[in-house]
């Protein structure tokens, strides 16, 4: 059996034909048939993913191409992208872009594909056409397929018989035995046909798949199955043989789905006289209620979670640990990392869950793994993209990414992160029953002191000094009030950034303070500065207010003597 690796689509190999079928009247005894398919091996590792472009790329897809990158690179072999767009009707140009960009996003970068070229191409199965006919009319003249002339009632009437006789729908046709005299009538009368592929009725058929080891079929459960429509189009498996075997392709790793198409594909492979590649069958990612991951259980496509804020250093490193790990404890890997680690043999044949909770962590953990100078421009772009900044020098960019980074998993928490460090719900926490402790511990009493260091300048003065003026103030402060720790913090924060938690507030009320005197804040996003929020905190009813919290406070009393 021959190498295929001078094959190119201009000067095809004339392949053997191992199965001596003989065309036209063939024997039934001629169906016993018994091979184990064994791959070629040796030579250059050439994998593929070939997605179909009638819709976004779904994270299953994107993890069967990552795991085909992986093991090409980890080979030293080539990665190549084919498009199976022979479903005319579905398939779009805006979807394959999609599917091209997503993959790109990833850093999955081919060797050979529609948009780079390549030594076997062409890489659209629509641009392919005269090749799936040429080797049909091989196998038409060497008798594995034939002619048949069924209409589609004369199938749909074998289907009923089979499942009366409870039976698998296979074909129970004549065509696959009738004489030429038959063939050459319905030729005459131009009745549309489709070429039928003549599968052995007994025997069996194995493979060895690198991640569920040895897989059997018995034939007779398969039927004679169509590889050519009436229309002239090629059937899936067909294509997919065909392609795998003209473009060397030496692993064909995808996703377990695709495990039942293998036993037709094997039979085709024979048939033309083609070495067969390894095949590797990756298991479903599932939802967490254990069925397979759909729309239904949200986001599911590359595209969806990349406008979510997703890194694709993140989504690499899950998808990877969705059935692959390096037997280790280790959970975070780069790229190069995966590269080094990857092995086809760590791939687990188990359905893998798609947890979404630590898809996140881990973009979280990534994100901040990045370098100050990337994470900033990352934000700062964000938040320019989004109106929250209108213009800035990057110096309150940075200031504000090193203060909030801890608190942001996906790109897309930076909004909220600097938005609510920005707004001042004074009422609202004043009144929230967290507050209640705070409120009642002389609140209006702080209120008015720090109102008094704000007026008289003390506190505008410690702040243009920057955190340490701030520190040195605060503890001066805190003196006079005979205040200290958490009786000192937790009132200036809530007064001060109208909240009870947030990042370091010595940070935050320095980044307060810059956001109002450096103009780079848009005042539409609900920036309140400080001279607003003073005006606020003047205005603050304290005895009203401290009522309001006391007889909130009592309200649970009262039940509670109602109910006994």
């Amino acid at each position: 059996m021959g190498s295929l690796a001078g094959l190119r689509l201009r000067a095809f190999h004339q392949p053997p034909t191992p199965l001596c079928y003989r065309p036209r009247m063939v024997s039934l005894h001629r169906r016993c048939f018994a091979v184990a398919a064994t791959s070629a091996g040796g030579g250059e590792v050439r994998v593929r993913f070939a997605p179909s472009p009638t819709g976004n790329l779904h994270v299953g897809g994107a993890r069967t191409a990552l795991f085909n990158y992986l093991f090409a690179r980890s080979k030293g072999g080539k990665f190549i992208l084919r498009i199976e767009d022979t479903d005319l009707e579905r398939s779009t140009k805006q979807s394959e872009e999609a599917v091209l960009n997503d993959l790109t996003w990833l850093g999955l970068n081919w060797d050979e594909g529609p948009d780079v070229g390549g030594d076997y191409g062409p890489y659209r199965q629509s641009e392919r056409n005269a090749l799936y006919k040429q080797y049909a009319q091989k196998l038409l003249e060497s008798g594995a397929v034939y002619r048949c002339f069924c209409s589609s009632e004369e199938l749909e009437q074998m289907k009923e018989k089979a499942k009366q006789m409870q039976l698998p729908p296979v074909y129970m046709g004549k065509w696959g035995t009738a004489s030429e005299a038959e063939v050459d009538a319905e030729l005459a009368k131009g009745t549309p046909f489709t070429y039928r592929f003549r599968v052995p009725q007994q025997g069996s058929l194995k493979i060895h798949d690198l991640i569920r080891g040895e897989v059997i079929w018995n034939l007779n459960t398969l039927g004679d199955f169509v590889i050519m429509r009436s229309n002239g189009q090629p059937v899936y498996n067909f294509c997919v043989t065909v392609d795998d075997a003209t473009m060397n392709i030496s692993h064909v790793i995808r996703a377990e789905e695709h495990l039942p198409n293998t036993l037709r594909q094997a039979l085709i492979y024979k048939a033309l006289g083609f070495p067969m590649p390894t095949f590797a069958h990756v298991s479903l990612i599932l939802a967490p209620d254990k069925s397979k991951l759909s729309k239904r259980h949200g986001a599911t496509s590359v595209g969806q979670y990349k406008e979510m804020g997703y890194l694709p250093q993140g989504m690499v490193n899950y998808l990877a640990l969705l059935g692959w790990g390096d037997g280790t404890e280790n959970e975070f890997f780069t790229i190069d990392q995966l590269i080094e680690k990857f092995t086809i043999e760590r791939v687990n044949k188990s359905g893998a869950v798609f947890d979404s909770t630590k898809l996140k962590w881990m973009n979280g953990h990534h994100l901040r793994s990045l370098s100050q100078e990337e994470l900033v421009q990352i934000f700062e772009n964000r938040w320019k993209s989004i109106g929250i900044l209108t213009d800035s020098d990057g110096s309150f960019a940075k200031e504000a990414t090193e203060l909030l980074k801890d608190g942001i998993d996906l790109i897309t928490d930076a909004d909220s992160a600097l938005s609510n460090l920005l707004s001042y719900p004074l009422q609202s926490i004043l009144t929230s029953a967290e507050c209640k402790p705070i409120v009642q511990d002389n609140l209006a009493d702080v209120a008015s002191s720090l109102i008094s260091a704000y007026d008289n300048g003390e506190l505008l003065e410690a702040l243009k000094e920057g955190k340490s003026g701030w520190q040195k103030w605060v503890k001066s402060f805190g003196k006079s009030l005979k205040r200290k720790g958490k009786g000192l913090f937790m009132p200036l924060r809530v007064l001060l950034t109208g909240k009870m938690h947030g990042p370091d507030m010595g940070g935050s009320i320095d980044l307060l303070y810059k956001a109002g005197i450096c103009g780079a804040i848009n005042s539409e996003f609900g920036f309140v500065n400080f001279d607003e929020r003073f005006k606020i905190l003047k205005e603050v009813d304290w005895e009203s207010l401290t009522k309001q919290v006391e007889a909130q406070q009592e309200e649970p009393t009262v039940a509670t003597t109602v109910a006994h």
